[in-house]
């Protein structure tokens, strides 16, 4: 087989094998719902159970990361797969609220499988098209929505422990296909000379910190929005369970498929000005969602009048869609950024920005639940996630913005000079 038709395979199946990590990483947050019902759990607690797979998902990346750049991404894609089966299996057979907390943690290292696939495909891609290669890797980020779709559908027809045995027979089987369709290129390891402190010595730029905190909202806030988003139709719009996850997917859909869109627009107009666009669209969006339903009344000439202010549901989901959109791109856009600056450390540095990413999806829905359970306002959720979009504006446009107009202005007036 010609090294293009291996690379277009390792494509393919390491899409769909991602797809299937980043469904199971999601499952909570549809079956977490009849749980939390079940156990009578508050928003804090359905937060944790949502948000505890992010936890080790997150923690794992780096050292995956690594493992990947050493030993390369198929067999870690494949070992990695296969240690997920029997714990999601064994959920359908949790009784308490530990069980699954502990279990979730297991589950999590799916979500690891990130820091393993964006190496593993850049590798076999030219510099010119790492940026789209990662970006239809980057789209299995829509197993958020196929679980939408697939989990609400099996909990309607035969209870939520269903969702956990099927999801471990999926996992199974792609684990497999993804072993006999996948190939590895002994040339895209990194040398076996190299520690892992030698490695991590790139860690000391602070740039890398910086796409940390990019990362963090436009992956870590799409985790935490799509674990969130059916208990919130719920919730707020009193939809049942499938309604609420097919209206929440409208969210998870676009946030994962475009990712490829993404990464065609940064090999084309350069990661900074996608990212750029992509925090100011968000900005706007986040203002306009985190305004909680509201009613007041006014006394005019002819007595009182009440008026109510707050976004339908049509309204509302037109708005998640564009942020979903958004945050796709922006995904892709971060990770062109590590390939452009660092193309020999890939493995390395994709595994500390995701882990800032995961970190993020994992204290995110922690917090909007303590914060509705607070203050009783569901859209405070929003307005945590707009404060955090008012910091990665902030500090691109003095880290890049400002700087490439103060150099701009001092290279024409040297030119001017001379």
């Amino acid at each position: 087989m010609s090294r293009k038709s291996q690379a277009l395979s390792v494509l393919i199946v390491s899409t769909l094998a991602f797809t299937v990590c980043f469904m199971v990483w999601m499952m909570f947050g549809v079956i977490g719902i009849p749980i939390k019902k079940a156990l009578h759990l508050n928003a804090t607690e359905f937060g944790l159970l949502a948000a505890m797979p992010v936890l080790t998902g997150s923690l794992v990346r780096v050292p995956l990361g690594m493992w990947t750049d050493k030993f390369g991404g198929r067999i870690v894609m494949f070992a990695l797969m296969l240690l997920c089966v029997v714990p999601i299996y064994l959920i359908s057979h949790a009784t308490l609220y530990w069980h699954y907390l502990v279990l979730g943690l297991f589950v999590g290292l799916a979500g690891g499988s990130f820091s393993v696939g964006t190496p593993y495909v850049a590798r076999w891609f030219p510099k010119n098209r790492q940026g789209f290669a990662m970006g239809v890797y980057g789209a299995g980020n829509s197993g958020a929505a196929v679980n939408k779709f697939v989990a609400p559908a099996l909990v309607v027809a035969f209870g939520w422990a269903v969702v956990p045995q099927v999801y471990a027979v999926v996992m199974l089987a792609a684990a497999l296909l993804f072993w006999f369709f996948s190939y590895q290129d002994p040339a895209h390891r990194v040398d076996s000379k190299i520690t892992w402190r030698e490695q991590l010595a790139a860690l000391k730029d602070p740039k890398v910190w910086k796409l940390c905190q990019f990362y963090s909202i436009v992956f870590g806030g799409y985790v935490a929005m799509s674990l969130w988003m059916v208990q919130y139709y719920v919730g707020e719009y009193g939809f049942d369970i499938r309604a609420a996850a097919l209206l929440a997917a409208c969210f998870s859909l676009p946030g994962g498929v475009l990712r490829a869109a993404g990464g065609w627009l940064s090999d084309k107009y350069g990661a900074h000005s996608v990212t750029w666009w992509v925090l100011w669209v968000s900005w706007i969006c986040l203002f306009l969602l985190s305004y909680p339903q509201t009613s007041f009344t006014i006394l005019t000439a002819n007595g009182e009048k009440t008026f109510h202010i707050g976004l339908n549901v049509w309204a509302f989901t037109a708005l998640m869609f564009v942020l979903g959109i958004a945050w796709a791109f922006g995904k892709a856009s971060v990770f062109k950024y590590i390939a452009d600056d660092y193309p020999a450390n890939i493995g390395v540095i994709s595994g500390v920005v995701g882990l800032a990413g995961g970190l993020g999806g994992f204290v995110l829905p922690i917090l909007f639940g303590v914060l509705m359970d607070l203050t009783g306002i569901r859209s405070s959720a929003f307005m945590l996630l707009y404060g955090v979009v008012w910091v990665s504006l902030i500090w691109m446009y003095f880290t890049e913005v400002r700087r490439a107009a103060v150099v701009g202005d001092q290279t024409k007036d040297l030119g001017l000079q001379g």
